[in-house]
């Protein structure tokens, strides 16, 4: 729910939010779920598994997806939103923490996460 409260702050669409906040959070979460991540890694981008580990492949699947985005032209970070780190508290209060998930988050790790994608 992220992307809900940036939007609140930034007027930005979904979709912009997503992508945005997306990459930072997948690498928070990631140990979290890491076997549908590697899965994701090995399935979508084609991530060679020879000597790495399960946390190597996940991450290199996430470093693939931050490649393509960057060649679509997406929205990269919340900066561009309009986001400075001034309105992180409010976003992070603004955010719906959910159970459920690969890790329900605290409102500190929403702020953490915040800052990794201004």
């Amino acid at each position: 729910m992220i992307g809900q409260a940036i939007g609140a702050y930034t007027d930005a669409t979904h979709g912009m939010t997503l992508s945005a906040a997306s990459l930072p959070y997948y690498r928070y979460i990631m140990t979290n779920g890491l076997a549908k991540f590697k899965r994701f890694a090995v399935n979508v981008w084609g991530v060679d598994t020879n000597g790495r580990t399960d946390e190597e492949i996940a991450s290199a699947g996430l470093d693939e997806m931050e490649k393509w985005m960057n060649e679509i032209g997406v929205v990269m970070n919340i900066t561009e939103l309009g986001v400075k780190e001034d309105m992180l508290d409010g976003i992070a209060d603004a955010t719906f923490l959910l159970d459920g998930g690969y890790k329900t988050l605290t409102k500190e790790e929403v702020k953490d996460i915040l800052r990794k994608s201004l």
